[in-house]
């Protein structure tokens, strides 16, 4: 079963003016079945969610629907998927959440590979309830995890799935084992993750794993799945008459049914990124799994040909997802950002909210990263590289 780039390239329409979009990371390009289904639901009648009008009803499905197309994506239950405005905001809520249970003495540990947005609401919940934070350290050499600094009063590790400055992907199932023998819940950022792999979180141990539409083809949203049981554990602040049932008791105000429409048709669009039969979950699975092949072959092909340019590239773990950090000497990052848009190429500098890798690693001018996604094909990575010549002679 080949991945067939071509074919699926057709499906995008911002890929119509030749531009090559190294910028997935911070949120890919969505195909016309998604601004199809987002259409079709602002323009269809619907409502509050309800039994009795057809609007009514309309409304329920889309909710219905979206969180059963998460649960297949991600290996979860429905009842078990929470909507929020994004990964962040869900984080943000949970966390305070959570921290409700903390008491002075305990600890969580957060990571230093990670996104800002697993890091900052944990430190800062802690903070508040005068609990000990602890920190994962990485090596700044392979760009891989270090040691768990666990102890007896550890209440939650924090991590991510996929470091979407460096690509490293922890081995999660050891982490959650460690985590949970220690007696903590395990909270997966897998933003970065979730649209480069096939993910079970069942498999992967995670307590709370929680991604975003708009990295894996769809609209801007965030979520986060659990168990339904252990989600009635959890507390968050609400309104007084706002429904007190799992999941819809964390989803603050009318949820917005354009966006979940698009993140069906998102889920659907990757179910068949590859023929095959099968349900919505194995069709996923077979999917994603040729995904990354014809990814990890362009990762391979771009990073050729930065090792032959004399590029710096940043990290070199075992397991990565398909994305590229490097910097080229005597050029700043900004500057080939820069000359790379005037190609048509986007491939963004920074550090990309990924602040504590970046101290770790020196970067305080951030470096380039070039992440690869579903659409990219040789042509668009060849392209890449002739850019950086001309900036590198």
């Amino acid at each position: 079963m080949a991945y067939d780039v071509t074919s699926v390239r057709k499906h995008f329409p911002a890929l119509a003016d030749g531009t090559a979009f190294f910028d997935g990371p911070g949120g890919t390009q969505t195909p016309s079945a998604v601004a199809v289904a987002i259409a079709e639901t602002l323009t269809s009648g619907v409502s509050n969610r309800g039994r009795v009008t057809a609007a009514e009803r309309r409304a329920d499905a889309i909710v219905a629907e979206a969180r059963q197309a998460v649960a297949d994506l991600l290996g979860a239950t429905a009842d078990g998927v929470v909507f929020g405005r994004s990964m962040t905001q869900v984080t943000y809520d949970l966390s305070r959440a959570l921290a409700k249970n903390w008491r002075e003495g305990d600890e969580i540990v957060v990571s230093r590979l990670d996104h800002d947005a697993n890091i900052r609401p944990w430190v800062q919940a802690a903070e508040a309830r005068g609990v000990t934070v602890r920190w994962i350290e990485f090596d700044r050499e392979t760009g891989e995890l270090g040691k768990l600094p666990l102890g007896e009063r550890t209440r939650l590790v924090a991590v991510t799935g996929a470091s979407n400055l460096l690509g490293t992907r922890p081995d999660i199932p050891a982490i959650a084992a460690e985590a949970h023998a220690a007696g903590a819940l395990l909270y997966v950022d897998g933003v970065h993750l979730t649209p480069h792999s096939p993910v079970d979180v069942q498999a992967l141990g995670a307590d709370f794993y929680a991604c975003s539409p708009y990295k894996f083809l769809g609209p801007h949203l965030g979520l986060v799945v659990a168990s339904p049981a252990l989600l009635e554990t959890v507390h968050p602040d609400k309104l007084e008459p706002s429904v007190n049932v799992v999941p819809e008791r964390f989803e603050l105000g009318t949820l917005p049914y354009e966006l979940l429409a698009g993140t069906t048709a998102a889920i659907d669009f990757l179910a068949g990124l590859v023929p095959g039969t099968g349900t919505r979950r194995e069709r996923l699975a077979a999917s994603m799994r040729e995904l990354e092949e014809h990814e990890a072959a362009l990762l391979n092909r771009l990073e050729t040909g930065l090792d032959e340019l004399g590029a710096r590239r940043y990290g070199s773990p075992e397991r990565r997802t398909p994305t590229a950090l490097f910097t080229l000497d005597g050029v700043k990052p900004k500057a080939i950002y820069e000359h790379l848009a005037t190609r048509g190429v986007n491939a963004p500098a920074g550090t990309f909210y990924a602040f504590e890798p970046a101290r770790r690693l020196g970067l305080d001018e951030g470096a380039v990263r070039a992440g690869i996604a579903p659409y990219t094909d040789e042509s668009d990575v060849d392209r890449l590289l002739a850019g950086l010549l001309e900036i590198a002679k």
